[in-house]
């Protein structure tokens, strides 16, 4: 039996969307945030401003809302089983702001075992972000050797820092440079999740 730890991004690799994407469907600027966020992961925006930049555009749905929305979200079932199967080594890692992620955090048993982006919330509206996570910093709380598993460029610290990195393309394109750093890329779900599998 192995010792590995198991890292998962939330967006597009848990989830089979987006998920500022699909809340930005209730407001009319999909398309707004979508660019934004095709632009993130190729790289060509910084995480932390476009975040902001997204966030703002968002802001304004009542969390009670954005939470229900996220919370029905399409999830890739056989990657949510492993996670649940193997609770105990498992962290979910997330741009995402802890105050709209968290019910869902619920549902598939991980309130406990998630590193987000905070925010202070008033009146049931998003207040402020008071924290952007690093993934570079989460990483370095481990000290046993982990699995990473993501699909961005803000995943890079993750997957290249990883023993084992996964470049996971199963539910959209990624760009070259996720793919550069990772040890392995899958684009099928069962086949990566047998590979986990094998890896316990």
């Amino acid at each position: 039996m192995s010792n590995y730890i198991f890292l998962f991004d939330l967006d597009s690799t848990v989830t089979g969307e987006e998920i500022l994407p699909t809340i930005a469907k209730k407001i009319g600027r999909e398309n707004d945030i979508r660019k934004l966020t095709e632009k993130t992961m190729r790289g060509d925006i910084p995480f932390n401003s476009s975040f902001l930049q997204r966030v703002d555009l968002l802001k304004d749905i009542p969390i009670t809302e954005v939470q229900d929305i996220v919370s029905n979200i399409k999830l890739n079932s056989h990657i949510v089983d492993f996670i649940q199967n193997n609770k105990e080594r498992c962290y979910i890692v997330t741009g995402n702001l802890d105050v709209w992620i968290l019910p869902l955090m619920k549902k598939i048993g991980m309130e406990n075992r998630f590193f987000s982006s905070k925010a202070l919330v008033n009146d049931n509206r998003l207040q402020q972000v008071t924290h952007i996570i690093d993934k570079q910093t989460v990483v370095n709380m481990f000290s046993s050797p982990f699995v990473a598993i993501g699909d961005g460029v803000n995943d890079i610290a993750m997957i290249s820092n990883a023993k084992i990195g996964i470049a996971y393309a199963g539910v959209r394109q990624i760009s070259t440079s996720v793919i550069g750093c990772a040890t392995h890329i899958f684009y099928e779900e069962n086949k990566m999740c047998e590979f986990l599998y094998n890896l316990l």
